[in-house]
């Protein structure tokens, strides 16, 4: 076990801590009747590939969007962080920490502010606030183009058109990941 998360380099007879890439990734929770299996498959996709990279997953910790990228989290052996509303029992089954806020869905603030870079997918009401979030507090974000939802119409100019913020538009999980580590390592 042990610290797995934080290295130590030595440099020049000193010794400077490095932490491994949170990620967060914000999407609709199960119950959207809108989610579509490809925002599902992105989902995943995007998991596996923030652990083979070697960060950690951060997210609302329930199902659909967040369920899946958990999911692919798990299957590489990776690390999945779950923030959630209110108790333990909301985590979906492939959470590997589940931090119980008590909060509701204030605690999409959390979310957006633990990881070092946020990937959007799909989403509604609460995707579109941790989306806010991120360009209000200027953190990197990611948007993955065709996964529906508050995405979607963001990049297609039907809200938050006259915005003053940076935000990168990919195709793919893969580009999404790639172009948040990239980001990460700018910060």
């Amino acid at each position: 076990m042990g610290f797995r998360n934080i290295y130590l380099i030595k440099a020049n007879n000193n010794y400077r801590v490095f932490m491994k890439i949170n990620i967060s990734v914000c999407g609709s929770d199960g119950d959207d009747n809108d989610l579509g299996r490809y925002a599902l498959e992105v989902a995943e996709t995007v998991g596996k590939c923030i652990a083979k990279r070697g960060g950690v997953l951060v997210c609302g910790g329930r199902g659909g969007v967040m369920e899946a990228a958990c999911r692919g989290v798990r299957a590489e052996n990776g690390i999945a962080v779950g923030i959630l509303p209110q108790t333990r029992e909301e985590a979906n089954e492939f959470v590997d920490i589940a931090i119980p806020t008590g909060i509701g869905h204030k605690r999409n603030f959390l979310v957006v502010s633990a990881g070092n870079v946020v990937i959007a997918i799909g989403g509604r009401w609460g995707t579109l606030n941790e989306i806010s979030f991120a360009m209000i507090f200027d953190k990197p974000l990611v948007l993955i183009r065709g996964t529906g939802g508050c995405v979607d119409e963001i990049i297609k100019g039907n809200i938050m058109q006259h915005v003053e913020s940076t935000y990168y538009i990919v195709d793919t999980a893969e580009e999404a990941v790639d172009k948040a580590f990239e980001l990460s390592e700018e910060l």
